[in-house]
This record gives structure tokens, C-alpha cells and sequence, in this order.
């Protein structure tokens, strides 16, 4: 059975009974005893899921006036590119096709337009410049200027926008069991700090905005890392459901079916090779 980027596998009871079911005589010298271990592990690292171990904090604000989340049933809503800083260029991107595919789960009747989507109807109304300088802007000043935004919102045809935008984003990994100086077991995990702003594409106005870090964290055989996707996925999975709920203030963790199921691993066809 091929191994997922995202399967590992967690030395828990599993092995124990494993190895407890064993033939006496498999464990009689210690270079065996280690190979058979080994075996188990990588064996059971094929067949699970990873589990992570996740947090979400989020502080949002409330939305402006008397907009409600379900306006976006009714009036299309753009989402524009992610930004990062310098430092993290680059890790930006994708942000904005992920916060598009959770918004089509988690809220299926929003009339999307989905980022590829906004980026061809920009740069057929001839805008490409326009969306280029508001976004060199708007790393100083975190506003999206009023009289591009409100044209870039026609070309659009989306009355609101989504910004997203990342703050942080670190990965870790430090050993976690290693008897006879040989590493099987450790410790991931990856760290991510993102925002994300609803802006009224005709007025100018921020409607609301999200900041949201999430902390996640498994132990593994292999030396995959907390991927980026991941991070991302419960952390916009996150600031959505605050959206949607009106909360200002949250901590989401996998108790939250909802948004946990939004990293769950491939299915085995899907790592098929066509």
C-alpha cells in the first residue's frame, strides 16, 4: 500500500498489542527484536491517517451596519489573491483557492466567484494594472483603495470582496522517541498567523475582518512536516465559522467536526497516477 504525504502514524496502543501478538520467537535477539519493531510501525504508517492535534484562536470583529453574512446568497463576492510580506512570499499562494473550495462546503448557497475566476475578469476589463497598484498599496496601508476597488469590483461583477492574507507561517520537527539511537518517532508541527477582510467593492467600506493563528501538531514515523495546506485549512475553516455564527471571539479545536474534516486525508484512488 502506497504511502500519503499526509499518513503517519501515531506509536500508540496499536503497537503494543502488536507486538504482544507476535511469534515468541521473533524477538529472541535484539537486532530482530528492532527489525520486527520497525516493520509494525511502517507497516501501520501505511494504513492510518494522520491524526493532528490542532488549535485555532480567532478575533474577529462584528460586521458593519446591518450586513448579514447571508447578503452573499444574494450578492456575488469576489476573492482576490492572498498577501504576504516579503519574508513569506510566495507561501501566499493557494490561500485564496482554499478559502474559495471551504466557503463552497461550509457555505454552499454564496455566490462565489473564485479567485481564478476574479483574476480573468480583472484583466479582461483591462484592470491588470489597476489590481497591481492597489495591492502594492495595500501591503503599506492595509485599505483597499475606494475608486479601484469599486472598478475592480464591476469588472468582477461581485459587490464584495474577500482579502486574505498571511502573517506567519513556521514548520518544526524535533525527535520524539529514539531507543537505540535510532529516530522513529517525531514530533511536527507548524505554526500559522493569517487574516482575512470582507471589503463593499461599491462603497469602500470594510464589512469585517478575521485574524486567526493555528497551531498544529502529530507525531509521525516519517519526516513529513505539518503541511501548509493543512494550517491554512482549519485556520480559514475557522475564521468562516466566525463569520457565519457572529462570533468575535473563538478557540476551535478537532471537537469541531466541521472544520477538522476540512484536512482529511486523500482517499487511496486519488493518489493513483493516471
Amino acid at each position: 500500500m502506497p504511502v500519503s504525504r499526509r499518513r503517519s502514524v501515531v506509536y500508540d496502543s496499536r503497537v503494543s498489542r502488536l507486538l504482544a501478538r507476535a511469534a515468541p520467537g521473533l524477538f529472541e535477539r535484539s537486532k530482530l527484536r528492532l527489525a520486527g519493531l520497525v516493520l509494525v510501525v511502517a507497516t501501520l504508517a501505511a494504513c492510518s491517517p494522520s491524526l493532528y492535534g490542532w488549535t485555532v484562536r480567532t478575533s474577529s470583529t462584528p460586521t458593519f451596519g446591518s450586513f448579514s453574512p447571508w447578503t452573499l446568497e444574494r450578492e456575488p463576492v469576489a476573492i482576490f489573491e492572498a498577501h504576504a510580506p516579503g519574508g513569506l512570499r510566495g507561501n501566499e499562494l493557494g490561500l485564496a483557492g482554499y478559502l474559495a473550495e471551504i466557503l463552497k462546503t461550509i457555505a454552499p448557497d454564496f455566490k462565489v466567484v473564485d479567485p481564478q475566476e476574479t483574476a480573468s475578469r480583472i484583466n479582461k476589463g483591462g484592470l491588470a494594472q489597476d489590481y497591481a497598484r492597489m495591492r502594492t498599496d495595500y501591503e503599506v496601508t492595509n485599505i483597499l483603495e475606494a475608486t479601484a476597488l469599486r472598478k475592480l469590483g464591476e469588472a468582477a461583477k461581485a459587490r464584495y470582496a474577500f482579502q486574505p492574507r498571511l502573517g506567519a507561517f513556521t514548520q518544526t520537527m524535533t525527535n520524539r522517541w529514539t531507543p537505540w539511537d535510532l529516530r522513529i518517532i517525531q514530533t511536527r508541527s507548524s505554526m500559522m498567523r493569517l487574516s482575512l477582510q470582507l471589503w463593499d467593492t461599491q462603497t469602500g467600506e470594510p464589512v469585517w475582518s478575521s485574524t486567526a493563528e493555528a497551531i498544529l501538531s502529530g507525531e509521525v514515523v516519517f519526516q513529513d512536516p505539518v503541511y501548509l495546506e493543512d494550517a491554512a485549512r482549519v485556520a480559514l475553516g475557522s475564521v468562516v465559522a466566525d463569520f457565519l455564527r457572529g462570533r468575535t471571539s473563538s478557540t476551535y479545536t478537532p471537537l469541531n467536526k466541521a472544520i477538522d474534516s476540512l484536512i482529511r486525508p486523500p482517499k487511496p484512488e486519488d493518489e493513483k497516477p493516471n
